[in-house]
């Protein structure tokens, strides 16, 4: 575990106190200090409140306590040199040795500890609880620390917030901060409007901004990252100079260090990815390539009564309809899809970028699909053929298919037609043969009876003849 700790030495207190020391014969108020006084002011110790003019409500207890206090009102020192250079400042309170010792003009600061807010001079509105919290603060105005050394190294800026041992320590410069729980940026020395929240949480930031850590040691290694959100113990743990990613989850993209523009959603969640930019993890680890999304528990995964998800070239999600209620202009498809019969069905590998497998494909190519014909192209953002709407070429192989049945049921009804009368005819072939075989008997049997009338007719002929 990292730890940072300021110290300070006792000696520099003394020797800042023995700067203002005064004879202890020299007295502003009498009788000596041992309590109340015009102007509703409260003294006890030593020369406090020893140069007192006008201010109005003040209270000073212990040696040295607002010792230059001279128009200020509603100050409260309690502690040796509490609000010791303090002159013309108000609504200040200061309790502990040598806080808000510096403090000439500033108003309405408030330091509990011993030298917190020590070196205040004109800043303004600042809450300090701990020992050395706020210790640097010069001008800066509306900063709260609370915690030993919290926010100890800050000079000039205003309205940050630290609470937790060590929590901002080393911040100079840095404006619009928040810092939760210990060595919670302790490390930041310019950043802005950073918030940590978390033991250890955006530790190593030092020139970061607009960085939001939530867990114990998210962001922890963020040196100089900005717009980063870490939500979970762990969380982007590993990242220095990346920027714009989003991690949500225990560990999620913990080992991210210069990726930029990730989003990782689930514990663990992108926890392969190092330095890809452009990658979505949705309850998944991936290998971390460049502009990819990967989405956990959906292979493998069946969906019955469902419909295909697309997306389109602005990364929109969502389904195809067949409603008539979302659709005009209704009207057959009629030699419209006899564009199919110009296309030019190919095989094919990706690229090993692609699919490092090289897995053979059979499909189209979305260039010359667009010779053919430009709807059916898919573009990118660019206007570039991208790939091409398979689902459309369905929807005319479909129409193909249904023209072709057409025409075979239209075949089928002719050549049952044909068939019928072929059988008609046939039949009456039959009957026909029937009807001469019928009549070529009865010519038979009448040319058999027409012999038996003529032969007894020659036989008396041909007798009379040899007669």
């Amino acid at each position: 575990m990292k730890t940072l700790m300021k110290t300070i030495n006792p000696a520099l207190v003394a020797l800042v106190l023995a700067c203002f020391a005064l004879s202890p014969d020299t007295q502003a108020v009498s009788p000596a200090p041992d309590g109340g006084y015009p102007g509703g002011n409260t003294a006890e110790g030593t020369s406090s409140l020893l140069n007192r003019t006008t201010g109005t409500y003040n209270t000073a207890i212990g040696i040295y306590s607002l010792l230059s206090l001279t128009t200020g009102s509603f100050n409260t020192g309690v502690g040796a040199g509490t609000l010791l250079a303090n002159a013309a400042g108000f609504e200040n309170t200061g309790t502990g040795a040598g806080a808000l010792l510096s403090n000439t003009t500033g108003g309405a600061n408030t330091a509990n500890g011993v030298l917190a807010l020590f070196s205040n001079s004109t800043g303004m509105n600042n809450t300090a609880i701990g020992f050395g919290a706020l210790y640097s603060n010069t001008e800066g105005s509306n900063n709260n620390a609370i915690g030993i050394n919290a926010l100890f190294s800050h000079v000039t800026r205003n309205s940050n917030n630290a609470v937790g041992s060590n929590a901002l320590s080393a911040d100079t410069q840095g404006e619009s901060n928040n810092a939760f729980g210990d060595s919670a940026l302790s490390s930041n020395i310019a950043g802005t409007i950073n918030t940590a929240v978390g033991d250890m949480a955006l530790f190593s930031n030092t020139q970061g901004s607009n960085n939001t850590a939530s867990g114990e040691g998210a962001l922890e290694s963020n040196t100089t990252g900005s717009a980063n959100t870490a939500s979970g113990g762990g969380a982007l743990a590993a990242n220095t100079t990346g920027g714009f990613n989003t991690a949500d989850g225990v560990n999620a993209l913990e080992n991210n260090t210069t990726g930029s523009n990730n989003i990782a959603l689930g514990a663990g969640a992108g926890s392969n990815v190092t330095a890809a930019s452009n990658v979505i993890c949705i309850g998944f680890d991936v290998p971390g390539n460049n502009v990819s999304c990967y989405i956990g528990n959906i292979f493998g995964s069946t969906s019955t009564n469902g419909i295909a998800v697309l997306v389109n070239s602005n990364g929109r999600l969502g389904t195809a309809t067949s409603s008539q209620r979302f659709k005009k202009d209704i009207k057959p498809m009629d030699r419209a899809s006899d564009a199919l019969f110009a296309l030019k069905p190919v095989a094919f590998r990706y690229n090993k970028d692609i699919d490092p497998a090289g897995t053979p494909q059979l499909g189209l190519v979305a260039e010359e699909v667009q010779k053919v014909n430009p709807n059916l192209v898919v573009r990118d953002k660019e206007g570039k053929p991208y790939s091409v709407r398979y689902d459309q070429v369905n929807a005319m192989l479909l129409n193909e298919f249904l023209k072709e049945h057409k025409a075979v049921l239209e075949e089928q009804r002719k050549a049952q037609e044909q068939a019928a009368t072929i059988a008609e005819l046939k039949s009456g072939m039959k009957t026909l043969a029937a009807t001469v075989k019928q009549e070529a008997a009865q010519i038979q049997r009448v040319s058999a009876q027409l012999e038996l009338q003529k032969s007894p007719a020659q036989s008396i002929v041909n007798k009379g003849r040899g007669d």
